[in-house]
Formats: C-alpha cells, structure tokens, sequence
C-alpha cells in the first residue's frame, strides 16, 4: 500500500469523533421523614463555634453599658430630656398620624398605591405616638409629677384638674381608635361600621384635647413650635370640611353610600 493512502486513512481514523462517555447522574439524597430531627451542625475542628462565644459576651457587655451609663450621668440627662421630649415626640408623632390619616382618605389627587402609602405611615405614626404617649405617662408618674390616681381618672389632679383631665380622655380616646382600628374585620356589618367610623372620627377630637393639655399643662412653647401647631390645626379643620362636603354630596345621589 502506497504512503499517500496510508496517511488519508490515519486522517480519517482521527478525524472520527469518540463516542461520547454516559454521564453519570447525582444520586438523589434520601429525604428526612417529617418528624425526625434535623442532625447536628457540624462544629469546626477548633472547638466551639463563634456563636457560642458570643452569647456570654453579649449580656456582660449590655451589663457594662448600663453600669458606665450610670455612672457617667447620662441617665439623668435622659430622664430630664423624656420629662419634657416625651410629651412633645407624642404629641408630634398624634399630629402627623392625623394629617397622614386625613391624606388617607383622599381620592381627587392621590392614586390607590399612593392611599396606600399614606395608610401605611399613617399606622406607622400612630404606632409611635402611641409608644412615646406611654413613655410620658410613665416618666410623669415615675417622677412624682401626677398621682397614680390622677393619670387613671380623668379631672382628679389637685394641682391642674381641667389640664391634666384633658389629657387623660385624650389618652383614653388614642387607645380606643389603636385598638379599633387593629380589629377592623370585626366591624364589617352596617350597624358595626357606623360606630367604628364614629368612634375613629373621634380621634380628632382627642387631638384638640391633646393639643390644648401639650401646650398649656407643660413648659412654655416657643413661637415656631404654636405656629406649626396652629398650621396643622387649620389643614385639619379645612381637610375635614371637605370631606364632610363630599360625604353629603355622595349620600345625596342615588346608589351611593358614604364611603
């Protein structure tokens, strides 16, 4: 056989492509039955692992914080800041709960994602004047600056009765519409919804009150303090005269009910 030949059957025997190789699939693990124990985690060859080491660590360092704390001082400059911060973040945190509230419920400029948005900080304030609203209660009686019984009891202060009563329905009133307002569902029927909406439109009233006891039973305001005050007294007032306006005019035309 001649050499040309040869080479051209050695190409073509290369040139031939090897038979692919099966490929072996993974073996499936075997499933955990559902009421058997997950094994324990592996720990690492050093001994125990981080996590351990950090558990003790975190309370004594807590420990240490609270003890430096003390003896620096610094809780009472913070007592001092919550006698008088804590009625005002309170009172700050009810305000905007109202106006985000109020913003709620509007249907002419804002979209159902936007109403939405606005019922979601509107629970997210109220939440929080909630917290600081029993902050200032308990610094208050912590204090000595009302009597237990004055704080339960609405206008039983012996120094500021009228202020102090106030304050309490106020309280009362917030706590109410919260917890109302967390059980809605159990408010669906006619009857029911007419008083959750009567009893949630009363929050305003709380806010007046809450307003009145904020500026007159404590320190003196400051002047820009009174006018944000009276800003968001008026957009409330102006708010709910529109909606009152809308509300009749809904309850005027056939087929429509009040929203």
């Amino acid at each position: 056989m001649s050499a040309p030949r040869l080479e051209s059957r050695r190409s073509r025997h290369r040139a031939r492509p090897s038979p692919a190789a099966p490929r072996l699939r993974p073996r499936p693990r075997p499933r955990r039955p559902p009421g058997e124990p997950r094994p324990p985690a592996r720990r690492p060859a050093g001994g125990l692992p981080p996590t351990a080491l950090l558990r003790p660590a975190l309370p004594a360092a807590l420990l240490l914080f609270i003890a430096v704390t003390l003896h620096s001082g610094a809780m009472d400059t913070l007592m001092r800041f919550l006698d008088y911060g804590a009625g005002v973040l309170a009172l700050v945190s009810l305000s905007v709960t109202v106006l985000w509230g109020l913003a709620a419920t509007d249907r002419m400029v804002l979209r159902s994602g936007h109403r939405l948005l606005a019922q979601a900080v509107h629970r997210g304030t109220g939440a929080a004047g909630l917290g600081f609203l029993g902050l200032h209660i308990w610094v208050k009686a912590a204090g000595g600056h009302v009597g237990t019984a004055s704080v339960a009891v609405p206008f039983t202060d012996a120094a500021r009765p009228v202020l102090m009563g106030l304050g309490t329905l106020a309280a009362y009133a917030f706590v109410a519409v919260a917890v109302t307002g967390a059980v809605r569902g159990a408010f669906t029927g006619a009857a029911t919804s007419r008083w959750w909406r009567a009893l949630h439109m009363s929050a305003y009233l709380a806010w007046a009150l809450a307003l009145v006891h904020g500026l007159k039973s404590g320190r003196p305001a400051a002047g820009w303090a009174v006018a944000g005050y009276a800003v968001c007294l008026a957009a409330v007032a102006g708010r709910l005269a529109l909606r009152l306006r809308d509300s009749r005019r809904k309850s005027g035309e056939p087929g429509e009910h009040l929203a």
